[in-house]
């Protein structure tokens, strides 16, 4: 689909919002639910098509989970009740769904299959493939395991330790979930501190987990019993209202119950070392154990920045958004330290770099990330999302700042994260 973004007048954006429920949080209450003994309710569950993706996996898995909008209620039945599916499993576009499923799923007494669409088809697995194959797990696919269709042979797994060669949650959980199920402890050391939501959640689910440094330690054979999860807003998605407000003219926005989980909230270190002008007003935390709060943004006069190092695993996901952030800010700003990047749903260095150049935007790609040149006027194009949610809502935002029409390409990529994305943004245009 095209979507047609033009405005008869310079807009500026105010009002109040509540983003979507958290991605990453989502995902991972419906797996827990699913392999707990009792009934999981979770409040502000995320719609989006990648959540949807792995509600229908564990009901192909014999899990009976009912939705009321964005109330969901998982009836567990405990890891052994899961039966095998009588189909492939398709997680879609969610790279979350297989890479956590693959280690969650890989100590069944069964073998299942894993495919996805064209963009899963092209993203590397053998990251979580090969520490997996070490516990003991039995996959196979293609490229030797790297690429979908991935075929899981149920096998009883062993506890290792590993060392993470990149910063990856993805990684990391698909580890701890193989672990939960494994003979002996399980420890993953991480070179960075990536997002805890997983350690978090099996913390709520009443299992035990060790956190030492950069070392996390689960042991094998734990029970997790049911329970309520609130999902916060999701700062990913808030990310784009952030970045909207401090650059669009005359805007306010206040954003409320967004997650403040400190490895979620590089996007607001940025901000204000930038000097936004931002004031972040903490909440009580939710029945996932993830803090939130309030965040108010306002029209801002920005800096440019170098955004290297640790700080990068707090905000792989909002790089695109910063890159365009970085197009109104004085001066030039580099991100470095992203190959990451290169392996999300579209090569994301490449994408922005490319999109936000039709739109007139000086940016240079490098090897890890991306060279942006501040104070730019920006005009209309055709731009693509090429498939990738986060690079469509870029682009959407982009189309307040031009002199002229943006025609938006597969638009429709943004229901993955964020179904209602463009009401909101009528919403915040509406004063």
């Amino acid at each position: 689909m095209v979507r047609s973004l033009e405005f008869t007048h310079r807009p500026s954006l105010t009002g109040r919002l509540e983003v979507p429920g958290d991605k990453s949080i989502s995902h991972r209450a419906v797996m827990f639910g699913s392999i707990a003994e009792g009934t999981t309710t979770i409040s502000r569950f995320l719609e989006g098509e990648d959540c949807l993706s792995t509600i229908d996996c564990f009901r192909k898995l014999g899990v009976v989970i009912e939705q009321n909008g964005s109330n969901v209620t998982v009836h567990g039945k405990g890891y052994a009740g899961l039966s095998a599916p009588k189909e492939v499993l398709d997680v879609g576009n969610s790279g979350t769904s297989i890479r956590l499923l693959l280690g969650l799923l890989s100590a069944l007494p069964f073998s299942l299959t894993f495919t996805g669409d064209e963009s899963i088809a092209k993203r590397p697995m053998k990251r979580v493939v090969s520490p997996l194959r070490q516990m003991g797990a039995q996959i196979s696919g293609r490229d030797d395991g790297n690429l979908v269709p991935l075929t899981v042979e149920g096998t009883a797994l062993k506890g290792i330790e590993y060392e993470l060669p990149v910063a990856s949650a993805q990684v990391k959980s698909a580890i701890l979930l193989a672990g939960l199920q494994a003979e002996g402890e399980t420890t993953v050391i991480e070179k960075e501190r990536t997002r805890d939501h997983t350690e978090k959640m099996i913390q709520s689910f009443g299992g035990e987990v060790s956190v030492d440094g950069m070392r996390i330690t689960v042991k094998g054979g734990q029970s997790l019993k049911g329970g309520h999860i609130t999902v916060p807003g999701d700062i990913s998605s808030a990310a784009f209202w952030l970045v909207a407000g401090a650059i669009v003219p005359n805007s306010e926005i206040i954003l409320e119950n967004v997650g403040l989980n400190p490895t979620r909230t590089g996007i607001i270190d940025v901000l204000q070392e930038m000097g936004a002008d931002m004031d972040v007003i903490p909440d009580e935390g939710t029945g996932a154990g993830e803090e939130v709060g309030s965040i108010i943004i306002r029209h801002s006069k920005l800096r440019g920045m170098t955004i290297g190092g640790d700080i990068i695993p707090r905000l792989i996901d909002e790089i695109p958004i910063i890159a365009l952030m970085a197009t109104q800010a004085k001066g030039q700003t580099i991100i470095k330290d992203a190959e990451e990047l290169k392996v999300k749903e579209t090569n994301r260095i490449d994408a922005i770099a490319t999109q936000l150049g039709r739109l007139g935007a000086r940016i240079t790609p490098t090897d890890d990330g991306l060279i942006i040149e501040g104070q730019q006027s920006l005009h209309g194009g055709t731009v693509d999302s090429l498939t990738d949610h986060r690079i469509g809502m870029t682009l959407s935002i982009a189309s307040l700042l031009t002199d002229g029409p943006v025609e938006l390409v597969n638009d429709e990529a943004i229901a993955v994260s964020y179904p209602g994305f463009f009401e909101d943004l009528v919403r915040l245009m509406a004063k």
